[in-house]
């Protein structure tokens, strides 16, 4: 969420940045909150106005009734009770006014930053680089769930009949393998200096609208019914969520947390033959990480993120690449945001199996996370990335480590996950 200030000085950047993000249905909400915004100070100012007046009068009113002049005093008392009057009048117009407002900041979109390629949707997002060599072997790979079948690690049928279309059952060595891979990067972050963090898995609708936008939350939570609670769609929800209405002292930053959570969306929409299986899923486990820091660490924290998944990938013999996010693919509350991209020899091409995003201090607004500085109070900004999120990353770490004979190699990095297991028969 911007700063109603930085909004009010510079109207046409907000206009052209939501230009830049395709979504010039919301140009006018820019002249709407800013005649809100100069109503609502014509308010304040006039209750302060009539707040100095009253004051005023009160003492006047004292005066008069110790000089004994009582009908003079009851006339200004009867003054102030019309200012009173008035002034609760314009105090429940005010709240009304500064309603609207919040509404519109909320939906107008942040700032993206300005080494972001201009683009229309995902179709237009930009290749940084690659990392590992793609092969595609001189045997043919199966789709992930026949290879998957092959180990009697799936039940997809049961799954539908227990909680429908979306679901699945993992079982044997393809279940271990999901639980090893959890824990491997669990541990990978671990030494790499983050915090370990099991968050709850659901949320209250303030936190949900503080950490994403009102189109994200339609598309992406589930609600329980009868509560202020959510589902969350990944841990970053709940995690942001815990530094809600806090002021952190400067020298405590940055917060760096790893946290594991099963993760629940609605997908909505039509999808493709390649997202059948386990692609695109109502429920799925996750490992994340996230970052709360100074303004001005921000950008190299992002760029220590999606290193951390390249790295991880790269560990476990996954060829990888990255892709910038042009701006019409960035969430409104993004400021830059990079996929990380798993090779696919069925396909021959990259999926998605990772993004990592920088949100400025559009999440810090909403959710009032500040900063106790040297200079002053200010607001944090946060960060978050993908770490792995199987049983995705298991359609890539399949597909790359399958074998001829239909075996799956381990990467030595994952044996002692397996207990010591090599090859999966």
């Amino acid at each position: 969420m911007l700063d109603i200030k930085f909004v009010r000085e510079n109207p046409e950047a907000v206009k052209q940045n939501i230009k830049n993000k395709f979504q010039d249905r919301k140009l006018p909400l820019v002249d709407e909150v800013l005649e809100l915004d100069e109503k609502n100070r014509e308010i304040k100012q006039e209750v302060q106005s009539l707040r100095a007046n009253r004051n005023k009068i009160s003492k006047q009113i004292g005066g008069l009734m110790a000089q004994g002049k009582k009908e003079e005093a009851e006339q200004l008392k009867q003054e102030v009770s019309n200012q009173a009057g008035r002034i609760e009048e314009l105090t429940e117009e005010e709240k009304e006014v500064e309603e609207k407002i919040l509404k519109i900041m909320m939906t107008i979109p942040n700032i993206i930053d300005p080494s972001v390629p201009i683009g229309k949707d995902d179709s237009e997002n930009v290749e940084i680089e690659k990392f590992g060599e793609p092969i595609v072997p001189d045997f043919e790979i199966p789709y992930h769930t026949e290879i998957m079948e092959n180990f009697s690690g799936i039940d997809l049928d049961s799954a539908r009949k227990v909680a429908g279309q979306g679901f699945y059952y993992l079982m044997g060595d393809i279940a271990r393998l999901h639980s090893a891979v959890i824990s491997y990067a669990r541990d990978f972050m671990i030494n790499r200096g983050f915090t370990y963090c099991v968050p709850p898995f659901m949320i209250r609708s303030n936190v949900v609208t503080g950490v994403m936008s009102f189109d994200e939350m339609d598309a992406m939570m589930y609600k329980i019914e009868g509560e202020d609670l959510y589902l969350i769609g990944t841990s970053e929800h709940s995690m942001i969520g815990k530094f809600i209405d806090t002021m952190i002292q400067e020298e405590e930053l940055p917060k760096t947390l790893t946290s594991y959570s099963p993760c629940f969306r609605k997908e909505k929409g039509a999808h493709g033959l390649e997202e059948r299986g386990v692609y695109r899923i109502h429920q799925f486990e996750k490992q994340e990480m996230i970052v709360v820091c100074k303004p001005q660490e921000s950008m190299d924290w992002y760029e220590k993120l999606w290193k951390n998944t390249v790295d991880l990938f790269r560990s476990l013999d996954i060829p990888v690449r990255t892709l910038e996010c042009c701006s019409g693919d960035l969430a409104d509350l993004k400021v830059k945001s990079v996929d990380v991209e798993a090779w696919s020899p069925r396909q021959k091409k990259y999926f998605e199996v990772g993004s990592c995003s920088n949100l400025g201090d559009a999440q810090a607004r909403r959710l009032k996370i500040r900063v106790n500085g040297e200079d002053g109070k200010y607001y944090a900004h946060t960060l978050n990335n993908t770490v792995v999120a199987p049983p995705r990353m298991l359609i890539a770490f399949l597909e790359n480590n399958l074998q001829a004979d239909g075996s799956v190699k381990i990467p030595e990095a994952l044996q002692p996950y397996m207990g010591g297991m090599n090859v999966i028969q």
